[in-house]
Formats: structure tokens, C-alpha cells, sequence
């Protein structure tokens, strides 16, 4: 999966055009689509045609390719980034095979409130990102960001957005006193416009403050309003499926009220689809992500991780300097949502790709004393679709390892909580190498050890609270000058 030629550092593949061929020759379904196809067939067999309406399909101009384009940044600048208030175009009425009427596309007439989730610490962070992507009224919420957008940008988001953990759209909120009033407000949402019978179900349920006495009940009146709704309007009831639903739904409850979302991500969006080997202490995605828009670095500058362990962070760096779209290769719960545009999502993907770069200005290097975590990196490195030389593993002890350029950023994730190495000295000969060779550097530890400063007896420039799953940590931020450290 990597680029034969030397000065490559990302390899891109295009996917071969599909031929068209006669009924007999196409690919045949299976599972929940082939389920659909036959209830749409036996609803056609039943009714008479009807004279299909005229359709009218302008061509987005998101999806347009621009030859020799070779633009670092395009997602965020180029004429397709996301706005979440553009004027929907209007289309008249689709008409299905059977004759009946389909729900419109959402693509077409509605902007939707949205909520982003997101790590504690990032919120603000979230906000900046998606204020970037074109949603000028992204605000930072607790745990996540609230915005609106329209359809296509529901799509975009979940594309490009590298902090979030899923992108939610609501589609149904009222004041509840009882559970049977959360079983009312599912029946009476249109779920049968997102999805069927045929297709599997998921319902999760968070609560903050609620007066509800039982979340999981809670969750089981959510589910069960919405297959009665199915079962009146389509004639059987969607299966639940835990582990890959077709559709999955959120119930959240605060003091007064529930709110209903419709989750369009499917797998949380950390998950980019190139992390198999996570190594001892994984540290997700996202979380690397906004570890690196909070120290502020700068994609054109050095990086480096002293104690890399798997890559997480410099694998993201890498994405970021080249301008992956973080969900490029990756699929999403909305592709199996009835009504997707197929042919729409491939021109937004093949737009996003052509802005992508193949070469990295700066080194990206991590060290770690661990051969086998050094493994991992490299082969996550292939999985990214990154050339071996795109960031630089070796074996090196953090407490001697020289910096790979004049200055740079110094982003890791140490041993703390339970990995807290024997040796007690480590920080301390580790902040004595920092002193010594790193002035210029920008510095930023994450740790859950709010003592980690005055071990390394250095004052931090910012300190930010951030959790690591369930670990309450700071993202300290040093600034190695050197008048204040060599002459000591």
C-alpha cells in the first residue's frame, strides 16, 4: 500500500469505474438492502404505475475535481467547504418504482439542529474546527458542540471533523414527566423516513440529571415506541442489533425533557480505520487530534514524541499536514439509511481527495524504549496508507534523544496512572534534556499527574483540563527558553 517512489509519503489508489451491463450482470444484493428491494418490488407488483415525475438533479459544486490542484488545507478552504445555512434547492416530489411517493431527501429542504460530542477539554477546540469546515454558529456545549446544518453538511462533518465522537442529528424533542412520555414522542416521530422494518435497530440512552428512575427502562420505552411506529406504518417490527445496527438512535435525558437524535456516524469517529495495534496505553484518535490543535502546532513545523508508543499522535500529524479528511476511508451509519445518495457521497469523497497532498514538509519523528510498540507504529503506519519514511520510529530513550530540528513541537503522552515507571528520576533527567538541547521548542505533556510540573521543575506556560477516558488529566504547555534553562 505504499508508493514505490521515494519522494511519496501518502499512497492514493482510485477505484476502477463501474460498468454498467444488463440486470442479469449487476452485483446482487444480500442482507438488510436486499430486504429493501424486495419490499419495494412487492409494492410495485401490487399498485399501478404511475407517469414518474420529471426529476431535477443540479450537479454540486462541492463535487466538481480541479485539475492539478495540489492545495494543502483544501477541505477547509476550497469552494466545497461545508455551510450549514445555504438556501436548500427545491425539487419536486420523488416518486418510487411502485408508484408511491418516497420521503423527500433531507438534502433537499431541511437544516437540522446537530450535536457533536466530544472528549472533556475539547469542546472549545470542536467549536474552532467546525467554525473552520463553514458552521458559523457552532458553539461549544458540554462534552461537544451544537450547530446546524443541512443534509449535505451532516455528510461533511462526519468527513472531516477529526475532534468529534459522532455527529447526531435531532429529529425529535418534547418535556417528559414519565417514561410513557418517551414512549409517546418516539411513536410520533417519522423514523419510517430514515428507516424500516427491514432493518436492525439500535437505541442507546444518557442522562444528565434526569428524575427518571431507571435509564435502562427508560431505553427499552424509547425502543418500543419506536417499532410500534414501524410496525403501524410498515407492517413488522425492525430487529435489534447491538453490535452493527443498520440505524442507530440516542435518547438523551436532562430535568424536563428528551431528546431524540438520530446517529448518522454508525462506529464512533475516532475510529479511522487504520488503528489494529493500539499498544499498552492506547490513546484514541480524536483525542491525539485535539491534543494537537491545543498546543497549537503548526503542520509546516518539526514534531516529535518521545514516547510515541503505538503513533497515535504522529500518524494524526501526518493526516493533518497532508490534509487527510480523517474519515476518508472509513464507512458511516448514514450510508445505510434509506434514501442515501450514493453517487453524491463518492463526488464529496473524490473531491476531498483530490485536495489531499503526497509529501510532508517537516520531520515527524517518535522515539519509545519498547521494540514492540515501535511494531505497532509501523504497522499502523502501513494501515494509514503512509510510506515508511512519512514519520521516522526508532528506539531512543526520551532522557538522551536529541530534537530533529532547531524547533519544533514536543506533543506526547507519557507513563502515568498505572504505567508510572520504577525509576523516580526519569522525570527529572528527562526535564534535564529538555533544559539542554530543546530551547525554541514548544513543549506539551498530557499526564494525570497534576504534580508533573514541579517534578520536572518547570513552570507551565497554559494548562489545560482535559479527561483520558475516565482519567482526569492536564495538557501542561512549557515553553523551553533558553535564557531561562541553559544557564542553570
Amino acid at each position: 500500500m505504499t508508493d514505490s517512489k521515494s519522494n511519496k509519503t501518502l499512497t492514493l489508489k482510485k477505484k476502477p469505474d463501474a460498468v454498467e451491463g444488463d440486470s442479469e450482470q449487476r452485483r446482487k444484493r444480500s442482507g438488510s438492502r436486499a430486504r429493501q428491494v424486495a419490499q419495494l418490488e412487492r409494492e410495485r407488483a401490487k399498485q399501478p404505475a404511475a407517469p414518474a415525475r420529471q426529476q431535477s438533479t443540479p450537479e454540486p459544486s462541492s463535487g466538481r475535481r480541479h485539475a492539478g490542484t495540489d492545495t494543502r488545507y483544501g477541505p477547509a478552504q476550497s469552494s466545497g467547504a461545508m455551510r450549514g445555512h445555504e438556501q436548500p434547492s427545491q425539487q419536486p416530489p420523488r416518486v418510487s418504482r411502485g408508484g408511491r411517493r418516497e420521503h423527500p431527501r433531507a438534502t433537499d429542504i431541511e437544516v437540522f439542529a446537530v450535536f457533536a460530542p466530544c472528549p472533556h477539554g475539547l469542546e472549545a477546540a470542536l467549536a474552532s474546527e467546525l467554525q473552520a469546515l463553514g458552521f458559523d454558529d457552532a458553539q461549544a456545549d458540554r462534552a461537544g458542540c451544537r450547530f446546524h446544518a443541512d443534509w449535505d453538511g451532516i455528510l461533511r462533518a462526519n468527513l472531516y471533523s477529526r475532534l468529534a465522537t459522532r455527529i447526531l442529528v435531532q429529529v425529535a424533542q418534547a418535556p417528559v414527566r414519565q417514561e410513557d412520555d418517551i414512549l409517546d414522542l418516539a411513536q410520533n416521530t417519522p423514523w419510517e423516513r430514515w428507516f424500516g422494518a427491514e432493518q436492525t435497530l439500535r437505541v442507546d440512552t444518557s442522562a444528565i440529571r434526569s428524575p427518571m428512575q431507571s435509564l435502562q427502562y427508560c431505553n427499552l420505552r424509547a425502543k418500543d415506541g419506536i417499532c410500534d411506529r414501524l410496525r403501524d406504518h410498515e407492517g413488522a417490527r425492525p430487529d435489534i442489533d447491538t453490535v452493527r445496527p443498520d440505524a442507530r438512535v440516542h435518547l438523551f435525558l436532562d430535568e424536563t425533557s428528551a431528546t431524540l437524535y438520530l446517529d448518522t456516524s454508525g462506529e464512533s469517529l475516532f475510529k479511522r480505520g487504520w488503528r489494529l495495534d493500539k499498544g499498552e496505553a492506547p490513546l484514541r484518535e480524536n483525542l491525539a487530534a485535539g491534543l494537537l490543535a491545543l498546543s497549537g502546532w503548526d503542520p509546516s513545523s518539526a514534531l516529535l514524541d518521545p514516547f510515541c508508543g503505538s503513533g497515535t499522535i504522529l500518524i494524526e500529524a501526518a493526516w493533518i499536514a497532508l490534509g487527510v479528511p480523517s474519515g476518508i476511508w472509513r464507512p458511516f451509519g448514514f450510508e445505510r439509511l434509506r434514501n442515501h445518495d450514493a453517487r453524491h457521497w463518492r463526488d464529496i469523497k473524490e473531491e476531498a481527495r483530490s485536495h489531499i497532498a503526497t509529501q510532508l514538509d517537516s520531520p515527524l519523528v517518535g522515539y519509545d524504549l519498547n521494540p514492540q510498540a515501535l511494531e505497532a507504529a509501523r504497522a499502523n503506519l502501513e494501515r494509514a496508507r503512509l510510506t515508511p519514511d512519512a514519520i521516522r520510529f526508532e528506539q531512543g530513550d526520551a532522557r538522551t534523544v536529541p530534537p530533529p530540528a532547531d524547533t519544533g513541537w514536543l506533543v506526547t503522552n507519557p507513563p502515568y496512572g498505572e504505567r508510572m515507571p520504577d525509576d523516580a528520576s526519569l522525570w527529572a533527567d528527562w526535564s534535564q534534556n529538555l533544559k539542554r538541547n530543546y530551547s525554541g521548542w514548544s513543549v506539551n505533556v498530557i499526564s494525570s499527574d497534576l504534580d508533573l510540573p514541579s517534578q520536572m521543575r518547570l513552570k507551565p506556560l497554559r494548562r489545560y483540563p482535559i479527561h483520558n477516558g475516565a482519567l482526569d488529566c492536564r495538557l501542561f504547555s512549557f515553553e523551553m527558553v533558553e535564557a531561562g534553562y541553559r544557564n542553570k
